[in-house]
């Protein structure tokens, strides 16, 4: 399963290289409880064929139908959704909630072309970019995100709109075993880019998990390599210190958002121990890295584990606190 923004962006150069009309729908705000965040995104073609999400269904229904009576003819406008009592009713949107929309009708020029083409690339590559929309004029441009870490993702003002476009979040799993396979699938199914290192070549033959590539070399030097951006997991699993310890004092070294390693407390103990002893390691770099891992959920199997990790991984990356959930 691919991140659902670069399926959709793939889906809109796919039609606009055929020569169709777009129209480019992102959340802009929510107001009250939404399935969906700021940015998220919709492309549509004038036949009603869609492709994305706004709302879980209710905004996407009325949208299209409202797209097929002929409606958003401006190259940009902002529509609110679920903003009176009848409209709520109709649309079923849940807890009252209200949804800003930037809606954009594009033309298949070769500019329009060669920007969805830039997006891609920021969203597959490592490099984020933050797209400027005014809705006022039609008018958009991609500029380098010069902000860190998560953030705010789209930024309304008075007279424009600012989207910040990155890579899909990527898990790098340092190291083959039941509970990095659980993990793997997990991180898959949430549209993660997963990658696995390990240079065992007895587990390497048995590990099989769809679209995961394995890299047969050790994790170390595989993160070492440039692999990491800022949306990305380092995860180790295997309870084998060879690969884990070092997997862990090259990802401190890196900008990845999140780095955890498996164990109980006085493994972790110990292994904070090892790693500023022989890794040079701080506190500082200590204090970057999960250490016993993942949520506690009282889990026990290698599901359950890796459903610990994940969710971990996802509560970090959204920028929520241990003690919201």
């Amino acid at each position: 399963m691919l991140d659902m923004d670069v399926r959709v962006l793939s889906r809109a150069l796919d039609w606009a290289s055929d020569g169709h009309t777009l129209w480019l729908c992102t959340v802009v705000s929510t107001y009250g409880s939404s399935p969906r965040a700021p940015g998220s995104m919709l492309v549509a073609c004038g036949d009603g064929d869609y492709l994305g999400s706004l709302s879980g269904g209710c905004v996407e229904e009325a949208f299209i139908d409202e797209l097929r009576a002929g409606a958003f003819p401006a190259p940009v406008e902002v529509r609110r959704y679920g903003d009176s009592a009848e409209e709520s009713a109709r649309l079923a949107l849940p807890c009252g909630g209200v949804l800003e929309v930037l809606i954009e009708r594009r033309e298949a020029t070769a500019e329009w072309r060669t920007h969805l083409q830039a997006l891609q690339e920021a969203l597959l590559g490592q490099r984020r970019q933050v797209r400027h929309v005014t809705p006022a004029s039609g008018d958009y441009h991609l500029a380098d995100d010069e902000t860190t870490g998560s953030g705010h993702r789209v930024a309304r003002r008075a007279d424009s709109v600012s989207i910040r476009v990155g890579p899909a979040v990527r898990l790098i799993l340092a190291g083959i075993s039941p509970v990095a396979e659980a993990c793997a699938q997990f991180a898959r199914t949430l549209g993660y880019e997963v990658i696995v290192c390990d240079p065992r070549r007895e587990l390497c033959r048995t590990f099989a998990v769809e679209g995961v590539p394995l890299e047969p070399t050790l994790p170390s030097l595989y993160i070492a390599s440039g692999a990491c951006h800022d949306a990305t997991a380092v995860v180790a699993l295997t309870h084998d210190p060879r690969i884990d310890d070092l997997a862990m004092i090259e990802a401190v070294r890196t900008p990845a958002f999140y780095i955890g390693v498996m164990g109980s407390r006085k493994t972790s103990d110990d292994r904070a121990t090892r790693l500023m002893r022989s890794g040079g390691l701080t506190e500082a770099d200590l204090a970057r890295i999960h250490m016993p891992i993942g949520l506690d959920l009282g889990s026990k199997t290698p599901a359950e584990i890796a459903l610990a990790v994940v969710a971990d991984i996802m509560r970090t990356h959204n920028g929520r606190a241990r003690d919201a959930l």
